[in-house]
């Protein structure tokens, strides 16, 4: 967006007059009225951002404030580099560049876009302003959206959980929440109930709402209140109809769908109009948003959608094409399951092909193979758009802060599993974090990933001990929509370098120079040999699933190709060396890069002032920072597996590096915790003996991860960890913490019992070593512990009193060969238990738990039930 490119150079031109005083030395007051300018046009676009309508004008408008700042932006940055270049030299004078004339005369040339639309933009109301919105009075009735009733597959095991939830007793109104991505079928499983004839005949008064986008509370009033009564009640104000809602529903039994709620305000609007103590009556809600489903009813998760299975896709498409009478000719069978597989178990996309190929000739094969061979494409551009516009309305609906972030999700390759730590970071790297009230930028950036999900736009793959999410995913026909919207000819965004069938680049090489950040994630290696260049381009990234091993001649090819970057994250490119050349990119922020001979970083590092996270995999065991991290300013997050030794630091900068790990045990001094004292995350590598007496780690206040590997040479076995530093030597915050190979006796568990605000407990490698564990409550129980995750250890018996864990909620137990059975007395609290490669026997006390689980749950009543996950090949799969 427009805003957020306005926003980023906003902050680094404030950040150039704090910062970089001398390097911009001559030029303060262009800077300064720079300043000001971009000021003027981030809040006419925050003000612009609140009108409903933007209409064609605006859209131009933008696009060209968003042009006109890259171009700023790139004039100021090359005026930089240049300076830094010329070192000892004559300064280059950047007044002579006239960067804010040019600036100055580019608003001065949009003024007349800017007037005309700001004329057409106030007379328009705000979103949430009191005044009536367009589309939604009694003069344009809500629309009625379309519903299948033909060819539905895959709903009847929704279809029966969620009638479960409608017959179910209650002591006052019921409300059931149905949310899922754009696609899936919330709307036709909630059709499919509403004209299910034995919930037609349990419920006497069925009242089907389509609340939509163009929310109107008082539409949505008039619409229930006929089905009680013809009069004319366009006439009253929305308290009266609300009044008269409510008491056409206080009594009797009644079932109301309210189907497409989309926000929060909208539903607390409907919900004043519902009577709540009326436990006869049911509330059906569809929402993408589980903000919505979740305001709507605390007490009941909401029900999220399911994808349909490979089964379901190919039915469905087979009904699709053929009809109910008609089956697959054989010849067409293979190429039509490949077809129902990229559909990716979404309704909406198997609809639109299936739609695409009846109109197809069944018997030209190679008409098929077309389609199967660009399926991804078809649902973007089909007749009527209805996967773009379906997904388009949810884009729409997000905060201008949260497109670009969005749209990002497009760089990735299809199908891939996305780190959230990656994503975030590159998010904050790329300018579309800013600081928001005391939260750091990382919360600001988990914070929109964790709104993108609630919004079932991002899935979510895989989950941390705590909960937060680790690894996500997007449908790929919500990545083909970002990869489209964010393309050249739209917000020029990002863009993605394929080769075509004829063996070209698209775009072409000498296109690559307008683009504003670059991925590729195939054919690299002749991607770079034809020499691209991009003096604009701010990002190049590479996440191949396959390693590429790039010939030493390459190694400057990036740097090379690309003067300006911001972002380099290419991981699966394997360097033989580090290529030296990056040090000078002034302007980079992430750098993430791999390669087995990595054993340093340079000095010249420290020159990149605007450095936030350097990520490195190396197999080394040892990896020295030759840079000094205290006078990399803005540094936030050092992260690689080797144990890094940092050299004594002697700038002024290291408070603003939250990530270090792992550093080398012998590097563990006061002074250096110090100068990184809000540090959140410290990882340890080497022989541990040497931190058992030191106080140092006391110092780190603000750290709450710490992960602990014994590592001597050539096993830690040989030299196992006599104990623990005292608990009182721990960080006083610690809420996590790993121990790994520190092959200790199990009565130092007393000392971990001590830290009371830990929450969870990662035990790998050996961490512990003997056959018995006596856990007890009584003085050495785990107050605050959440999360036990033990791994490869020798355990055999493992016995709990006095109540050790009072909050343990999550037990994960992998390749715990010799333990014999889970403690009984845990499962009074547990919610999950994992477990992987273990005895027959503790596969059945682990089922032994979850039917004292289940017990419970049929006694109590509770609806959030107890989960327990077995890894195939220990045992069957509980149901």
């Amino acid at each position: 967006m427009a805003e957020a490119a306005v926003t980023f150079l906003l902050e680094n031109v404030r950040k150039l007059m704090v910062e970089q005083i001398r390097l911009i030395s001559g030029a303060d007051k262009e800077l300064k009225q720079l300043q000001q300018e971009l000021e003027l046009m981030k809040a006419f676009l925050v003000e612009s951002a609140n009108k409903r309508e933007k209409g064609e004008l605006f859209i131009q408008l933008e696009r060209s404030i968003r042009e006109a700042v890259y171009e700023a932006e790139d004039t100021l940055d090359n005026c930089l580099t240049q300076r830094v270049k010329a070192k000892g030299a004559r300064l280059l004078n950047l007044k002579s560049l006239d960067l804010a004339k040019e600036v100055r005369e580019l608003t001065q040339q949009l003024q007349p876009m800017f007037n005309r639309a700001m004329a057409g933009l106030t007379a328009l109301p705000l979103v949430d302003g009191s005044a009536a919105k367009p589309g939604i009075s009694d003069d344009n009735p809500i629309k009625i959206q379309l519903l299948r009733e033909d060819n539905v597959v895959g709903f009847k095991d929704e279809e029966a959980t969620l009638i479960k939830y409608i017959n179910e007793k209650t002591e006052q109104l019921d409300v059931i929440s149905i949310v899922g991505m754009p696609g899936l079928g919330k709307t036709t499983l909630a059709w499919k109930i509403y004209r299910d004839p034995k919930i037609q005949f349990e419920f006497p008064t069925l009242i089907w709402v389509y609340v939509s986008q163009e929310f109107s509370v008082r539409e949505v009033f008039l619409t229930i209140l006929k089905k009680f009564t013809h009069q004319d009640m366009s006439s009253k104000d929305g308290q009266e109809l609300a009044q008269l809602v409510r008491s056409r529903l206080q009594t009797g039994r009644f079932l109301l769908f309210m189907d497409d709620v989309w926000t929060v305000k909208d539903w607390q609007l409907i919900e004043a109009a519902l009577p709540k103590t009326n436990n006869l009556g049911k509330v059906l809600i569809t929402s993408r948003h589980e903000k919505v489903a979740i305001r709507a009813n605390p007490n009941r998760k909401p029900h999220k959608l399911r994808f349909l299975n490979f089964e379901e896709s190919w039915e469905l498409l087979q009904l699709e094409v053929f009809g109910r009478n008609n089956d697959c000719p054989e010849e067409l069978e293979g190429i039509g399951k490949q077809i129902a597989t990229q559909c990716r178990g979404v309704p909406l996309a198997v609809v639109v092909i299936g739609g695409i190929l009846v109109e197809k000739c069944v018997d030209r094969r190679d008409l098929w193979k077309k389609v199967s061979d660009s399926v991804s494409t078809h649902l973007q551009h089909d007749e009527h758009a209805r996967t773009k516009n379906i997904i388009l309305l949810s884009y729409n609906k997000l905060p201008h802060d949260l497109r670009d972030c969005f749209l990002y999700l497009g760089m990735f390759p299809e199908d891939s599993e996305i780190p959230v730590w990656k994503l975030t970071r590159l998010w904050i790297a790329e300018g579309f974090i800013q600081t928001n009230g005391g939260k750091s930028l990382e919360e600001v950036a988990e914070e929109n990933l964790n709104d993108l999900v609630a919004r079932n736009l991002v899935m979510v793959e895989k989950t941390k001990a705590n909960g937060d999410v680790k690894t996500c995913r997007v449908h790929d026909m919500i990545r083909e929509f970002c990869q489209n919207e964010a393309a050249f000819a739209n917000k020029n965004l990002f863009q993605e370098v394929k080769k075509t069938r004829e063996g070209v680049f698209d775009p072409a090489i000498s296109e690559i120079v307008k683009r504003r950040r670059v991925c590729i994630h195939s054919n690299v290696i002749e991607f770079l040999r034809k020499k691209p260049k991009g003096t604009g381009v701010r990002s190049f990234v590479c996440f191949s699933k396959e390693s590429i091993s790039l010939p030493p001649e390459f190694i400057p090819s990036i740097p090379d190709a690309f003067n300006l970057l911001r972002v380099i994250d290419v991981n699966p490119l394997k360097f033989t060396k580090f290529p030296t050349k990056l040090t000078k990119l002034m302007h980079l922020r992430y750098i993430t890069l791999s390669g087995n001979e990595f054993k340093t970083l340079p000095e010249s590092v420290s020159q990149l002032w605007n450095l936030q996270t350097v990520k490195i995999d190396t197999t080394s065991r040892d990896f020295e920072m030759k840079a000094d991290i205290s006078n990399m300013m803005q540094l936030r997050h050092l992260k690689t597996k080797a144990a890094i030794s940092i050299k004594e630091p002697r700038g002024e900068g290291g408070e603003n590096l939250q990530t270090l790990s792992r550093l080398s045990a012998s590097c563990c001094t006061e002074q250096l915790f110090n100068k990184v004292s809000n540090l959140k995350n410290l990882g340890i590598r080497g022989q541990l003996a040497s931190l058992v007496n030191a106080k140092c780690l006391e110092k780190l206040e603000r750290l709450e991860k710490l992960k602990l590997m014994h590592d001597v040479f050539p096993t830690a076995a040989e030299k196992a960890l006599h104990r623990l530093p005292d608990s009182r030597c721990f960080p006083p915050n610690l809420r996590i913490l790993t121990l790994s190979s520190t092959y200790l006796g199990w009565k130092h568990m007393a000392t971990l019992g001590s830290l009371l605000n830990l929450e969870v407990l990662k035990l790998k490698e050996m961490a512990f070593k003997g056959s018995l564990w006596e856990a007890k409550g009584e003085g050495g129980g785990f107050p605050c512990l959440e999360t036990l995750h033990i791994a490869r250890i020798d355990l055999e018996i493992w016995i709990a009193s006095g109540d050790p864990f009072p909050k343990l909620k999550n037990l994960i137990l992998k390749n715990c060969e010799k333990l014999q059975e889970i403690p009984p007395l845990l499962g009074k609290t547990l919610q999950l238990v994992e477990i992987e490669r273990v005895k027959t026997t503790l596969v059945e006390s682990a089922k032994r738990i979850e039917a004292q689980k289940q017990m419970q749950v049929q006694v109590g009543g509770k609806r959030d039930g107890f989960k327990l996950k077995i890894s195939p090949g220990d045992a069957s799969t509980p149901s």
